[in-house]
């Protein structure tokens, strides 16, 4: 098999694993615990249905998981409020490890999640899923649980449009298709076999997530696709089918914004790799227009590109997971 072939030999379908009883003996018999933890900001409409759904079906009927996490980046809505009440753990992301200050971006949720999450294994799914399955969890650990070779699992799906009209299939995954794929076309084409390498929905071990970096906002995912890349190599990376997804789409306005935040940690990478040299310094505002009164006005908004450092390199997350230890963990070789 070479490089390029790996990523697809590792693409699954959500129902190759749905034998959730078979899921459940495996990891009992790797003595293996499995996280799960939702990155929230006003997500009321959703987080109760997410949670009710997953808890009852894998904690409750299926001992798969073994606890549900809500770190929230200070919703003014009933978000916490409705989380705590479904059965998830609540955190306020501000409070986690505090004298390491805050961000909001999802990527600091994500960051934070590692040191309050217990599991060997752990999954991050969005919390504006509307059409919320048990596929989305079972799907992602079972490439996990049935192969130990396989370290990090993203999740890939339809994702139609909702319009006036209702919703038009084939329409998302644009900031993919338009930017992350040609930039991995270009660069690094075994990860462009990722059929949606910014998907919210992907799982991976402790043992691989506490030695990455996070951006705090945009770049998080192409932050970790790269980093593995290089200190792995792309064989540890799956993808699974997950039919189809329903979410809140976000305005062209908005996906601008992702896009300069997902570029600029691009182009670290390719700094902090010797891939690249950029010669200028590079601006921290993305530049938007509004035409709406008379004139054109510029509209800058600061974009977090700020990364917090492998959560093994915080003193805290050391003590409370490697404390009975005399050395650090070792990072996985690469292959």
């Amino acid at each position: 098999m070479t490089q390029g072939e790996s990523i697809l030999r590792y693409s699954f379908r959500s129902g190759e694993f749905r034998d959730k009883k078979a899921l459940v003996e495996l990891k009992a018999k790797k003595g293996l615990r499995i996280s799960l933890a939702f990155p929230t900001l006003n997500e009321e409409a959703t987080i109760a249905k997410e949670i009710l759904v997953l808890k009852t079906e894998l904690m409750d009927r299926f001992p798969l998981l073994d606890e549900i996490v809500v770190i929230d980046s200070g919703s003014t809505d009933r978000t916490r409020e409705i989380a705590a009440k479904f059965g998830a753990k609540v955190y306020v992301s501000a409070e986690v490890l505090p004298r390491y200050g805050t961000f909001r971006g999802k990527g600091e949720n994500l960051w934070k999640s590692l040191y309050v999450l217990d599991g060997d294994i752990i999954v991050w799914i969005d919390a504006d899923i509307v059409n919320i399955d048990p596929k989305f969890l079972y799907g992602l650990v079972g490439p996990l649980l049935r192969h130990d070779e396989i370290g990090y699992v993203k999740a890939f799906y339809k994702r139609p449009i909702r319009t006036a009209s209702g919703l038009v299939s084939g329409g998302g995954g644009r900031v993919t298709e338009i930017l992350v794929r040609p930039l991995f076309s270009l660069l690094y084409p075994e990860l462009a076999q990722l059929v949606q390498p910014l998907s919210g929905e992907y799982a991976g071990r402790r043992v691989i997530l506490e030695q990455l970096p996070f951006s705090v906002g945009y770049g998080v995912e192409v932050g970790h696709l790269i980093d593995i890349y290089h200190n792995l190599g792309p064989r540890v990376i799956a993808q699974v089918d997950m039919d189809l997804r329903i979410h809140r789409n976000q305005s062209i306005e908005a996906l601008s914004r992702m896009s300069f935040g997902i570029l600029s940690t691009f182009i670290d990478r390719l700094e902090r790799y010797g891939e690249a040299k950029v010669l200028k310094e590079l601006g921290t505002r993305h530049l938007a227009l509004s035409d709406e009164g008379e004139r054109l006005e510029l509209l800058p908004t600061e974009i977090a590109t700020t990364e917090r450092p492998p959560m093994r390199t915080i003193d805290e997350y050391m003590k409370k997971f490697y404390q009975r230890r005399a050395d650090k963990p070792a990072i996985p070789e690469k292959r």
